[in-house]
């Protein structure tokens, strides 16, 4: 699974930026747009708590646990329609933040979790984006992928009772996905024009380490069967997408501290490489090209323990 030190690489080094770009519980994950791509990204994103709330049946006394719960959106939601909202978080920044918003959160990894973290089981557990980090390249390489989402299934039903609900969110590997041999890791000229599909996918493995995705959202499904059934699954690539755009443009907008951190980069992007290739690899947007050529799609999923 990605550590500590892979999912800071990421999520840590851009708090700052995020919640000057989006308020200071906004969501990181896939919004719901359903086809209307009018809708302002904030709408998008509280249809899809709406969205998991009416189907997980979530409401006032409600004990809610959100696997890998960001900057806190979607507990800031269910907190405010009466729930007992729970999270943990690996990324110290996002688990910072949500703590000195008032959330009840740990900073913690989502394997750990068990009725000791918070003193209590749960009626629902909500997980969007964080299956995606489960497995790293060694452990797909090693062939325990399939055991991985299985104990982790495992886990989630240890932790509600029968009859209660999961809600899964992640994005998983396409049809058009290269095998791995083909993908040259940490070998790519970052300040090329075009990137061939094995580099793209390459450079977004970079953005996220120590992670490998699910293929499909087969494997997800089949790997919950020995506990839970599935109520609900539905592609969310093209909301995806939109999410992806609608995210560039609010990291662009104008906002006063927001540049003043941008100027704050200047030393550092002179001083260091890997600075800079982070940067480059942020701007070259690998998350949506990999999406608009079907290298990676996107399911959400809805699920009901029964044993």
């Amino acid at each position: 699974m990605a550590n500590q030190k892979d999912l800071d690489a990421h999520y840590t080094v851009m708090d700052k930026l995020f919640r000057y770009s989006m308020g200071e519980m906004g969501a990181y994950s896939c919004a719901r747009y359903d086809g209307d791509f009018s809708m302002k990204l904030i709408d998008a994103q509280e249809k899809k708590h709406q969205f998991i709330a009416e189907h997980l049946g979530i409401g006032k006394g409600t004990k809610v646990l959100d696997l890998g719960c960001g900057w806190g959106a979607f507990l800031k939601y269910v907190s405010d329609l009466g729930a007992d909202a729970y999270g943990v978080v690996l990324a110290k920044g996002q688990a910072d933040a949500c703590i000195k918003n008032g959330l009840n959160v740990k900073h913690l990894d989502s394997k750990l979790v068990n009725e000791e973290t918070f003193g209590t089981k749960f009626d629902v557990i909500t997980a969007m984006g964080s299956p995606e980090h489960l497995c790293s390249i060694e452990e797909y390489k090693a062939g325990k992928q399939d055991e991985i989402y299985r104990n982790y299934y495992q886990q989630l039903s240890d932790l509600i009772p029968v009859g209660g609900k999961i809600y899964i969110q992640t994005m998983v590997f396409g049809k058009n996905v290269m095998p791995l041999d083909q993908i040259p890791f940490g070998n790519v000229d970052l300040y090329k024009d075009e990137f061939t599909d094995p580099e793209i996918l390459a450079i977004l493995c970079d953005v996220f380490p120590g992670s490998w995705l699910p293929y499909g959202s087969e494997q997800m499904i089949e790997t919950a069967k020995p506990h839970f059934k599935l109520l609900s699954v539905d592609c969310g690539r093209l909301d995806y997408m939109e999410t992806i755009r609608q995210w560039t443009k609010k990291f662009k907008e104008y906002h006063f501290q927001k540049y003043l951190l941008y100027a704050s980069f200047a030393p550092k992007y002179v001083s260091s490489k890997h600075f800079r290739h982070w940067l480059r690899r942020f701007f070259i947007g690998a998350n949506i090209i990999t999406f608009q050529r079907e290298i990676l799609d996107h399911y959400r999923m809805v699920f009901e323990k029964v044993e």
